[in-house]
């Protein structure tokens, strides 16, 4: 179709996505598209062998001319047939880009989305090693480079390959020679072109990379333009930018000296065979050994293959670079999964809502151990508060409950089924979590709201809204549900941002509830006022709550007090300030901290 409708689920799995650049054209022409490619093939293959056949009609004419019948009915059939093989070749041209049509945009369009599908299974550490803008930079340029491979190979190289397979043939019945120089020229050229080429592209990608650094830099000062404002800073960045776009200065002259370079040898070769072949074909009809005809022919092929061969060179550059470009992106992209599902894993079922971290042992990737032997159980319906110092571990544990990290040793069990065993998807169906820093799509506020269950009406979205206490900010906007939110919510308080992400924990409706931090960002009146509708979500759902401050779990049926990664004191409020303690000492020090001594 014109119009790619909406692939989902994907027609084959992403885990079979290839890591090189030919494994990935072929899977997708091989599944796909490989009746457009045929045609592809065959209408270029079709357009350049009627093109070809001009020179023999030229020769005709050219030689009834000669004769001297003027508009005779030889001249004039040849005349009629030069300007059918032009309609004709014109003809397959055109079916070739209606074919395209129906070719690149669907390609490019499958291809992101296959990637996009595997990329998004990757695990959190994997985006914390990559910058979002890149990742969806490359998905990008994957999609636009396959189609321009597509195109060299079904249309470049297959035009080539049919012209010069005619032109050896009709100048050999010209004069043997003529196809020798033909064939050697056809091969110096391209040999030099692909070296020419491959120099270039170093060139190249050294400027695409002084290209993105200082794009780096500039994007980086209007990120924190406020601090740079705010420290009198501004000459100071101008100095750095100065230096970096002078870097990319150096390196885009040395690549255009490069171009011009090039195409200077390249056409200049063009020139020389052009030249060599119609003096050889001038001399040969002089000594009587070829007609005017033949010369007409010669010259027509000297012209119809120069331009294809140096149209071929010109593209090897083009070639080489978006090669470049889709292993780059396939190397980044196309991992394998850190976190998969086991085969026919089945989905998580929650009845109860009960938790268990049994004898877990955690490290990062750089080795930091987090847990060693740490083992912790949360009854179906309790609402644990997990307090302690940054780096105690609580954050992590989260994680580990929602398979975001797995742990080298123990389990992970909900209501006695380990999240390793289970599909990763039904565990996060499963758990409702209000971040410390809630993500918000560039999208309307309904929409955000109604990401947690997008099958619900309108009057469930502005219960959930109710709830959290965003209703009314929310009509106070011009737009109302319709409004905006910007990039990462960035037209909202932080405080609003939080309650969105609250009403939406509302909405998802999960048995089990996770808070990060969630009322950090509201002030003491907001934080009371949603207090009621918190403990209201509370029923019924096994919580956990992160907290720094410590007056927003004091109503929790339990305390866990974490440091170092393990449990240092676990109990309610009232018992862990009794038991004078870590969490004594730490709720002492929120509490009296800034009063005088």
């Amino acid at each position: 179709m014109l119009t790619p409708q909406p692939l989902h689920p994907p027609v084959f799995s992403p885990e079979g996505i290839p890591t090189t650049p030919w494994g990935l054209l072929w899977l997708f022409v091989r599944r796909r598209y490989l009746g457009r490619t045929i045609l592809l093939n065959l209408t270029a293959a079709g357009g350049i062998l009627l093109m070809g056949l001009e020179p023999v009609a030229l020769k005709a004419l050219v030689d009834g001319l000669a004769r001297g019948g003027g508009w005779s009915a030889e001249v004039t059939w040849w005349v009629v047939a030069l300007g059918g093989l032009w309609v004709a070749s014109a003809a397959f041209n055109r079916a070739r880009e209606v074919v395209d049509l129906y070719t690149s945009p669907a390609l490019r369009h499958e291809v992101q989305f296959y990637l996009f599908a595997h990329l998004i299974d990757h695990s959190p550490r994997y985006f914390q090693d990559n910058f979002a803008g890149k990742l969806g930079q490359k998905i990008k340029q994957a999609g636009q480079s396959i189609i321009q491979l597509l195109d060299i190979l079904s249309n470049d190289i297959v035009r080539i390959l049919v012209i010069l397979t005619m032109s050896m043939v009709l100048l050999y019945t010209a004069h043997p020679l003529f196809a020798w120089l033909l064939i050697g020229w056809t091969v110096i050229q391209t040999v030099v072109s692909a070296k020419l080429a491959r120099h270039c592209l170093k060139l190249s990608h050294a400027y695409s990379d002084e290209v993105s650094a200082s794009t780096g830099k500039i994007v980086d000062v209007i990120t924190n333009v406020e601090l740079v404002r705010a420290f009198a800073r501004k000459r100071h960045e101008f100095g750095l930018l100065s230096d970096a776009l002078l870097t990319e200065f150096e390196a885009s002259k040395r690549l255009r000296w490069f171009y011009v370079k090039m195409w200077f040898v390249l056409f200049n070769g063009l020139l020389v065979f052009q030249i060599a072949l119609i003096a050889l074909a001038v001399t040969e009809a002089a000594a009587g050994r070829m007609s005017v005809g033949d010369v007409a022919m010669v010259f027509s092929l000297s012209s119809i293959v120069g331009y294809n061969v140096y149209g071929l060179s010109t593209r090897f550059l083009n070639f080489f670079e978006q090669l470049g470009t889709l292993s780059g992106a396939l190397e980044i992209v196309v991992r394998p999964h850190e976190i998969q599902d086991p085969p026919g894993a089945p989905a998580l079922r929650v009845d109860r809502g009960a938790i268990e971290f049994r004898d877990l042992r955690f490290a990062h990737m750089d080795g930091t151990t987090v847990f060693d032997g740490l083992s912790l159980t949360i009854r179906p319906g309790e609402k644990v508060g997990l307090v302690g110092p940054s780096g105690a571990g609580k954050s992590t544990l989260i994680k580990l409950l929602r398979r975001q990290f797995e742990a080298q040793h123990g389990l992970v069990l909900i209501d006695g089924q380990d999240v390793a065993a289970v599909t990763l998807e039904s565990v996060n169906r499963a758990v409702a979590e209000v971040p410390q820093s809630p993500a918000l799509f560039h999208r309307s506020i309904r929409e955000n709201i109604a990401y947690a269950r997008p099958d619900a009406d309108e009057a469930a979205v502005r219960e959930a809204a109710r709830k959290a206490h965003c209703h009314g900010f929310i009509l106070e906007r011009t737009q109302g549900y319709d409004s905006v939110v910007g990039e990462q919510g960035v037209r909202l308080s932080g405080g609003e941002r939080q309650r969105i992400a609250i009403a939406r924990a509302f909405l998802k409706d999960a048995p089990i509830l996770v808070l990060d931090e969630a009322t950090s960002a509201l002030d003491s009146e907001t934080e009371h006022l949603i207090q009621d509708a918190l403990w209201e979500l509370f029923q019924g759902r096994t919580v956990i709550a992160i907290a720094h401050r410590l007056s927003t779990v004091t109503g929790m049926d339990r305390i866990v007090y974490l440091e170092k990664g393990r449990i240092l004191e676990t109990g309610s409020h009232a018992e862990l300030v009794a038991r004078n303690g870590a969490y004594a000492r730490l709720w002492a020090r929120q509490v009296g901290g800034f009063l005088p001594a």
